[in-house]
């Protein structure tokens, strides 16, 4: 009965905004998206921010999902809510939309919007027309592949982050359109704001002890265990008393899980050393106070790199992941920017060796920063706005 409604409400939707997409566009309106609505980040914030500081003037909205309302309530924000008319009404009607992810598939793009879809991440994973097999529920591998494609084919726009990006992009995207390679709008923030006031002042607002380093520990989300569409799980394989047994007087540990997983976690016992920041804003902010990154296969260690700090990559299931779920564009094993660890005592061990020598970067790792970071200027949202908002 509930689909059932759905899909009625869908189809009135599309109704209407059918209809409103024949009215002349409304210029200078630009409707902002990221991540389905669930946050206020990533390249499509980056992108209004610097819209806001510019001498242009647009009309700007964020789209959000009713579940994810308070991270929207932000001073000076104008917010519409995801399947409302409201909604409707200015997605057929705007000039630009802006996305950093896949808009609903039944909305048509009308002939005087363009699409900017800004991505998410510098590749790893095989993506969209390169996966060979597709484990994610309520689709499979031909059904997934149509319907990004068919998502696709809406975009005007496209950011990339290196010519790396660029080729992947096109084949896996099927994108014919215009690439604007400019860097990642997201990482300006992590060039420009790399201070130690800025550091402190986002410790102290998130209630973080200052004499104290952090290490961040962001994994991606499996294919393969779910509980639902759009939500997925995620087991911390971690052995957090270990962790904390080493570690807790000089460190502390934030958690970041993907926006996909939906777990909730259960940290008694771990008070003051272990902090769930999984719906903290923006991600941005957590990368620059962390002394340490902790992750997998998430396209996070791309970002982080431009900080040039130490990464582990704890990678406990790397042969199911590599060989039956994604696979991956390069050689991981070899050309990652850190060492790979598959238990809490090669983590422990690693960290121990960081602390008594310090962090001294590799030709690996310097090798891997000017081929994927090479664009990373602080002005990454400028190229874009200027591209497709001034062109």
């Amino acid at each position: 009965m509930k689909k059932k409604l759905s899909r009625i409400i869908q189809k009135f939707l599309k109704l209407v905004f059918i209809i409103i997409a024949r009215i002349p566009v409304k210029k200078n309106l630009i409707v902002f998206e990221s991540f389905l609505g669930k946050q206020y980040s990533d390249n499509p914030r980056a992108i209004y921010e610097r819209l806001l500081d510019s001498d242009l003037d647009y009309k700007m909205y964020w789209i959000f999902d009713r579940r994810y309302k308070d991270a929207f309530q932000i001073e000076n924000i104008k917010t519409v809510r995801r399947m409302s008319l409201k909604w409707v009404y200015l997605m057929a009607r705007a000039e630009f939309w802006v996305s950093n992810s896949r808009l609903p598939l039944w909305i048509p793009k009308p002939k005087h919007t363009k699409y900017l879809q800004t991505w998410h991440g510098t590749p790893l994973k095989r993506l969209a027309a390169d996966m060979e097999e597709v484990h994610m529920p309520g689709t499979n591998t031909t059904k997934y592949k149509e319907n990004f494609l068919k998502e696709s084919s809406k975009w005007d726009f496209l950011v990339s982050a290196n010519a790396y990006s660029t080729e992947i992009f096109k084949r896996a995207f099927q994108f014919d359109r215009e690439i604007i390679e400019s860097g990642y709008p997201r990482n300006d923030f992590l060039i420009n704001a790399n201070n130690q006031e800025s550091i402190n002042n986002i410790k102290e607002i998130a209630n973080l002890p200052l004499d104290k380093k952090i290490i961040l520990y962001a994994p991606t989300w499996r294919d393969n265990q779910f509980y639902a569409k759009g939500r997925y799980k995620f087991d911390l394989q971690m052995d957090f008393d270990q962790l904390k047994k080493r570690f807790s007087k000089d460190y502390i540990i934030l958690l970041r899980l993907h926006y996909l997983v939906a777990e909730k976690l259960d940290l008694k016992g771990y008070e003051g050393f272990i902090y769930d920041f999984s719906k903290h804003e923006d991600i941005r902010e957590l990368y620059l106070i962390a002394d340490l990154l902790i992750t997998d296969y998430s396209s996070v260690f791309f970002d982080y790199a431009n900080l040039k700090r130490p990464m582990l990559f704890y990678v406990y299931d790397i042969e199911e992941y590599r060989d039956n779920l994604r696979g991956f564009y390069f050689d991981f094993e070899l050309k990652a920017p850190g060492p790979l660890v598959k238990t809490t005592e090669e983590i422990i061990k690693e960290i121990s060796q960081l602390e008594e020598n310090g962090f001294i970067p590799s030709a690996t790792t310097e090798e891997f920063y000017q081929k994927f970071c090479y664009l990373e200027d602080g002005e990454a949202s400028k190229r874009v706005i200027e591209k497709v908002f001034k062109g």
